[in-house]
């Protein structure tokens, strides 16, 4: 009998396995293993101080980010007093769930099937990846950290077969040093809808290698070509592929990430991924803290509304970030007129720098009152057509 059952393996389980198992819990941590998910791998400084990365995870330091529009503008954003860390999710997912083991979860290498229950308690069965066989864990509690479309939420809690996602589709390259237009110090970030109509293309350093992909929730797109076409403008196309990777990228947090009885959910299969930034790694990994938290509320007091917590702790800090990023890409992503006036934007230094010091620290900043009513005088300018798209 296992306290909790932490079903999917990424940046969000791990964490949920690690705190719950440091915490003195028995939990088993339920992976299919061999699945990557596509992302850019981009941290902030508050994700590596708050869980503790050691700097050999860390493949690149950026110090400047681009923003390029659909008519080519180019906008490069310093990143000042510190850097962006970068990641290869092959290696630091595996990092995470080698702690997660370390602090003393079993691990577990199979793929999720169905939660049943009976007079002994809930079980989670799953399918060997060895044998091919069913197994049954016995357990108290159940955390679905088993992405976009988890099985998990779809079968256990209200809601969660509709959650809206973007598909992203993206490759790894190896990567020359600088050429073209790619810079090993920079990240790209590309809002033309000949690459994606509704989101955008990255071109992020990986060290060695980098990630060249996009997402939309447009089903006709050709995610491929539009690939293609995003190494073609940064020259990169005859760089060798390293591998290729597709997936659902959730846009909306559930508003319910429990079931009132045994089950909660964590990271992507909660739907907390950034709106507008597609940022999704700190948001998974603070996910899986706050569903470890409420699991071992729950496991103390025997009330099953203590699952709640989870959902509750992570609103509280980041509701209104979520909310204004929503607005912004709601606002801002319909239409390449309105994602050149979104550059555009980005060419204020108030922008710039109330921006990333929120991406950094993961917080609005508030600090500045007139840099904030000048912010807000300039988009009202853009968005009511006041202003030229190319205005600075």
């Amino acid at each position: 009998m296992y306290d909790a059952v932490v079903v999917g393996g990424g940046p969000s389980g791990a964490i949920a396995a690690e705190d719950l198992a440091r915490s003195g819990h028995s939990v088993a941590l339920l992976d299919r293993a061999g699945r990557i998910k596509p992302c850019g791998g981009a941290i902030p400084p508050r994700l590596i101080e708050d869980f503790h990365i050691p700097d050999d995870q860390i493949v690149a330091k950026i110090s400047t980010a681009r923003m390029i529009s659909p008519t080519g503008r180019r906008v490069d954003i310093p990143i000042e007093n510190g850097f962006v860390g970068m990641v290869d999710r092959e290696h630091f997912d595996e990092f995470l769930r080698n702690r997660a083991g370390e602090a003393g979860a079993v691990r577990i290498t199979g793929t999720f099937q169905r939660i049943e229950r009976d007079g002994e308690g809930t079980h989670v069965v799953y399918r060997d990846r060895a044998s091919g066989e069913d197994h049954r864990l016995c357990t108290k509690l159940v955390i679905g950290a088993d992405g976009a479309r988890s099985n998990v939420a779809r079968a256990e809690v209200p809601g969660g077969d509709k959650i809206p996602y973007v598909i992203a589709y993206h490759e790894i390259i190896e990567a020359p040093g600088k050429v073209g237009a790619y810079d090993p110090a920079r990240c790209d970030v590309v809002y033309d809808g000949r690459i994606s109509p509704d989101f955008y293309g990255w071109v992020f350093p990986h060290g060695k290698s980098a990630s060249v992909g996009m997402g939309s929730m447009v089903r006709d797109v050709d995610l491929k070509k539009a690939t293609a076409d995003l190494r073609a403008a940064s020259g990169l196309t005859d760089c060798p592929t390293i591998r290729r990777e597709g997936a659902p990228i959730p846009l909306k947090p559930l508003d319910r990430w429990d079931n009132g009885r045994d089950v909660v959910l964590a990271g992507d299969a909660a739907g907390v991924v950034a709106p507008s930034s597609g940022e999704g790694i700190y948001y998974a990994m603070v996910g899986g803290r706050v569903a470890a938290t409420a699991a071992a509320a729950c496991l103390a007091s025997g009330r099953a509304r203590d699952l709640r917590l989870a959902r509750k702790l992570f609103m509280a800090e980041h509701k209104t970030v979520f909310r204004v990023l929503g607005s912004m890409q709601n606002a801002y992503y319909r239409s390449d007129e309105r994602r050149e006036r979104f550059v555009s934007l980005c060419h204020d230094i108030d922008v710039q720098r109330l921006t990333f010091e929120a991406y950094m620290n993961k917080r609005l900043v508030r600090a500045r009152p007139m840099a904030h009513l000048k912010i807000g005088f300039k988009n009202l300018a853009h968005l009511t057509g006041l202003v030229k798209a190319a205005h600075v």
